[in-house]
């Protein structure tokens, strides 16, 4: 039987919505207290560089006040290292970040990472902080991570999502699979997301080497039309019948 697909869920947008206009509401913690009840794993939120959505306060909440696992999404700067260092989330997803990009474009280049991303990786895991890196199934780049000393990576699902179902998004997936195969077989623990949603997580559910997945943006689009409780609750079951598929 195949281990349990744990589900993250990326609360980022609830606090787009509210920066929309200011003021409190809605609250990503409240948002957090909802997925828990649903039946989420754990919560995902990136703090960036321009807090354009989750911001400073929200982390020091979610890290406090939710009995979930956080994990904390994250550019390798200093400011980053250091806010994850006063606050010690379960987890660090180290991902790529361009001030211009509306959301995360693509894995990071961990080849070309250089010192800087090594330093950032060594210092959170020497902190006792489960360290991921946002990449490409590329198995060069996850031969880089295993290197760097990450012991997990997320792979982006963006390119399998983005395309039509078809030839083309059966290709994207089998990319996903052999890296997923490629990262159990070095040693890495393999967790993958962006842009899933409820016509394209089953067939990544049903990869065995994929440990956990992060879902956001889709579940809380979803829960503007029948409530973010409803949007987990299927995405989950969704979940567990790609899953069956590998026992």
């Amino acid at each position: 039987m195949s281990e349990k697909l744990r589900l993250g869920v990326n609360i980022d947008h609830v606090a787009t919505i509210r920066n929309a206009r200011g003021g409190r509401h809605p609250e990503p913690l409240r948002a957090a207290g909802i997925a828990a009840a649903a039946g989420a794993d754990g919560i995902t939120a990136h703090l960036r560089e321009d807090r354009r959505h989750i911001g400073d306060a929200d982390i020091e909440r979610l890290r406090h006040e939710i009995a979930l696992p956080l994990n904390l999404e994250m550019a390798a700067t200093a400011e980053m290292t250091a806010i994850a260092l006063r606050h010690r989330p379960h987890a660090a997803c180290i991902v790529p970040e361009k001030r211009s990009e509306v959301t995360t474009e693509g894995g990071l280049d961990v080849i070309g990472g250089g010192a800087t991303l090594a330093r950032t990786v060594k210092t959170l895991a020497d902190a006792g902080i489960r360290v991921s890196l946002f990449i490409e199934a590329d198995p060069r780049q996850l031969d880089a991570a295993r290197a760097l000393g990450a012991p997990v990576v997320e792979l982006h699902t963006g390119c399998y999502c983005d395309v039509e179902a078809g030839p083309a998004r059966a290709r994207q997936l089998e990319r996903l699979r052999a890296a997923a195969a490629h990262a159990a077989a070095i040693g890495l623990e393999c967790h993958a997301g962006h842009g899933l949603a409820f016509d394209t997580v089953e067939d990544v559910a049903a990869i065995a080497t994929i440990r956990e997945l992060n879902i956001g943006h889709f579940l809380i689009g979803e829960a503007i039309f029948t409530g973010l409780d409803a949007a987990i609750r299927r995405m989950r079951a969704l979940m567990a019948t790609g899953r069956a598929r590998c026992r």
